[in-house]
């Protein structure tokens, strides 16, 4: 009798053990699915499109002379002032929050709203960098303005990814460099950000990597969409490729649609190798460890 009942005890596990199976399994597969269709229909309808000329023109109100260069010169302005600015500022909170900060309730406090930021909706960050940077300030609808409102859009992601990277460095490697003498800094210097750096710059790229793709927040700010000369200061006004994108799409011609789908294309490579880099860095120190 025990053992008919084991018998059907490990039907029921097997049962179910392949129910999972089959929901995870087309889980999985119902996002590659979705994004295998979404890739073949922007390559279908955009490769013919993507050219020498593509990259180098300015916006154009005809379509077969429209480029993304001002776009693309605008998205790399943006982030050569949020990407150095974002990451020494989010590295550093976290290494103070992580080795130096008490852990009373104050810390706690901070900490709670950290993690609580990084799950805002990015048209909030929108509405503070024109209350602050735009108007407040006087930036106006800069390059400037438009990268501090991105900066404190990942700011939050960078500080939880950090303090998660520098946490996961055993305890014993921080009692051993204490142990040889060395201090508090020496061994966050030497021993804790080479361990934690892997973890670290995964994070911080990948929130460059939204940074990149992100569009709310600078409609809001005030990024312009038709732009004909490139931004020569950190004041002038500017375009990124998603809002870019955004305008050719909403445009009634078909063939800006095309143009848009070029778009695309150029925004997926940035943002397919930006991830590349991520983890090209990523195994890299991950060896050296």
């Amino acid at each position: 009798m025990k053992q008919l009942d084991a018998e059907r005890q490990m039907k029921r596990r097997k049962r179910k053990n392949t129910i999972f199976h089959v929901l995870f399994l087309s889980s999985t597969l119902f996002g590659i699915v979705a994004l295998g269709m979404l890739l073949i229909q922007i390559l279908s309808d955009g490769l013919g499109w993507l050219d020498w000329d593509f990259l180098t023109n300015n916006a154009s109100r005809k379509a077969e002379r429209s480029g993304i260069k001002a776009a693309i010169a605008g998205t790399l302005w943006m982030m050569s002032i949020t990407a150095p600015l974002s990451f020494i500022i989010g590295v550093s909170t976290a290494i103070y929050l992580e080795e130096y900060a008490k852990k009373n309730w104050f810390n706690r406090f901070i900490q709670t709203n950290i993690a609580n930021l990084a799950g805002v909706p990015s048209i909030v960050y929108g509405l503070l960098g024109l209350t602050i940077f735009v108007r407040v300030f006087g930036f106006g609808k800069s390059v400037l303005a438009g990268s501090l409102t991105m900066t404190l859009l990942i700011l939050p992601i960078i500080i939880v990814a950090s303090q998660e990277a520098i946490k996961a460095v055993p305890v014993t490697q921080r009692n051993a460099s204490f142990a040889l003498g060395a201090n508090r800094w020496q061994t966050i210097i030497r021993v804790v950000l080479p361990s934690a750096l892997p973890g670290i710059l995964t994070g911080s790229i990948l929130s460059f990597s939204r940074a990149v793709g992100e569009t709310a927040p600078l409609i809001v700010v005030g990024a312009v969409a038709y732009i004909t000369t490139l931004p020569s200061g950190v004041f002038d006004k500017f375009t990124v490729m998603p809002i870019q994108i955004y305008t050719w799409a909403n445009l009634p011609q078909e063939e800006f649609h095309h143009v848009a789908a070029a778009g695309i294309i150029v925004l997926l490579f940035m943002l397919l190798t930006m991830n590349a880099i991520a983890i090209f860095l990523r195994n890299k120190y991950q060896k050296k460890n």
